[in-house]
């Protein structure tokens, strides 16, 4: 009787106590690990997480952009060209076309600014600006950059086909990129 009642005794100052210091430090370490893996996933979501309003406003910089090199005309010749509505292939230019702007001319310019689709191609605006050179208060932060290459697409051939891509870009490398195609449908009208 006397070692039962010995034994029962040491489980009752055992539980008296409550836990052990080894339960307690491996209690400790594995809180400790669970409480990291959960900050290290919040802070992943936290720097990667863009913000909604500097995409948007990237993706209206990108768009305003395209649609305003989509409206230019496609033609053989450069507009300033005599032979603009006569030539039924860049031979027939005294300034045929090429990708990238002529000489002189640039997208702010009100004397010589780009007169044709492909005179965008490479094109990069940062700040952002308007068709005057006008920087757009509030865009500080943000840029855009141009590439337009020759492309076949259904019955339009190679040299008849241009894809249009801008990229912008915004604060907390936010990057941003529309696509769209432009078809030399009628050569000869600027």
């Amino acid at each position: 009787m006397c070692i039962r009642s010995g034994n029962r005794m040491r489980r009752m100052q055992r539980m008296a106590y409550g836990f052990t210091l080894i339960e307690l430090v491996v209690f400790i370490v594995v809180v400790g690990a669970a409480v990291a893996g959960v900050l290290g996933a919040i802070d992943f979501a936290a720097r990667n997480t863009a913000d909604p309003v500097v995409q948007k406003q990237a993706l209206a910089i990108a768009e305003s952009l395209l649609q305003e090199i989509e409206s230019m005309p496609f033609t053989y010749c450069d507009p300033n060209d005599t032979a603009v509505y006569t030539a039924t292939s860049a031979a027939g230019c005294a300034t045929p076309e090429v990708m990238g702007p002529e000489l002189g001319e640039t997208r702010t310019s009100p004397t010589n600014p780009f007169n044709n689709v492909n005179d965008y191609n490479g094109y990069t605006m940062s700040p952002i600006v308007d068709i005057s050179g006008n920087p757009i208060t509030g865009l500080g932060g943000y840029g855009a950059t141009v590439q337009i290459t020759q492309t076949a697409f259904g019955a339009v051939p190679n040299a008849g086909g241009l894809l249009i891509a801008v990229t912008a870009t915004g604060p907390g490398n936010v990057s941003v990129t529309v696509e769209g195609y432009r078809a030399e449908y009628a050569p000869n009208s600027p």
